[in-house]
């Protein structure tokens, strides 16, 4: 039997695999894959170079703000580390019995939470000075028959005079408690803040009506002498008035010392 010669012919050249021809076209079609190939990897390498540099500069921001956020807060809690320890070690050494020292140090406390809790709300940034007030003598007040009269135009303080004037609320809250306006059925206070735009400072007045009569303290406690160091912290002139017909504090500050600052 004769059999047909083998044809064995390359699909995609149409040439015999042996011929010269086809080998030319073969190495060619594989060079232009080839250099396709490579510049697709070179596309990609660009890409994921690119996207490998907006990541590390990403991951640098992103590292630089997570440390500024740490040593902000390592900041605040030193300070509020620092401030109880002193309400503590000042309360222990002032207060009458272990009873005496305990409420002073609790009240003092929670006037210090409630302070954190504003600041909270409002981002650590600043806070009004109405909540502010409001919040302080909270604890101290009867909602259904309200011993404050308040009144004060709208003021946005900082994170500083925020605290300072928490405390300081606190502190002649619990005096008019034990000595002043509150240790009365019909005591009350004039709670009241104005503006000088003129001289730009705020002034703050406390004053105590219709409680018993009062005489000057023989000493300074430590709540007169945190009240007055809460008011030069903020460049402040505190001035505090024992009058028989009551008690009276007045607070006088500029306000650029607790008003937020405008971003430049």
């Amino acid at each position: 039997m004769i059999q047909s010669p083998k044809l064995d012919i390359d699909l995609r050249t149409g040439q015999h695999p042996g011929s010269a021809e086809s080998h030319e076209d073969a190495l060619a079609a594989e060079n232009v894959s080839l250099r396709l190939l490579l510049a697709q990897a070179e596309i990609n390498a660009r890409g994921l170079l690119a996207r490998a540099g907006i990541d590390a500069k990403e991951r640098e921001t992103s590292d630089k703000l997570q440390k500024l956020i740490f040593e902000e807060l390592h900041h605040r809690i030193k300070n509020t580390l620092a401030t109880v320890a002193a309400i503590v070690s000042q309360s222990l050494r002032n207060e009458q019995g272990v009873a005496h020292a305990q409420q002073a140090i609790e009240g003092r406390l929670l006037a210090l939470g409630r302070a954190h809790d504003l600041l909270v709300r409002a981002s650590w940034s600043s806070a009004d000075l109405g909540a502010v007030v409001r919040g302080a003598i909270e604890a101290f007040d009867d909602p259904d028959e309200s011993k404050f009269s308040i009144s004060g135009p709208d003021i946005r303080i900082n994170s500083g005079a925020v605290i300072a004037v928490a405390m300081t609320l606190n502190e002649l809250c619990t005096n008019a408690s034990k000595y002043g306006a509150f240790s009365v059925p019909n005591g009350c206070v004039d709670l009241h803040w104005t503006i000088d735009p003129q001289a730009q400072r705020l002034r703050l007045t406390w004053i105590e009506k219709n409680g018993p009569l009062i005489q000057s303290p023989e000493k300074r406690s430590f709540g007169t002498r945190l009240i007055e160091t809460l008011g030069r912290e903020l460049q402040g002139k505190v001035r505090l008035t024992y009058a028989q017909r009551g008690f009276a504090y007045t607070f006088d500050a500029p306000l650029a010392s607790l008003s937020v600052p405008t971003p430049a």
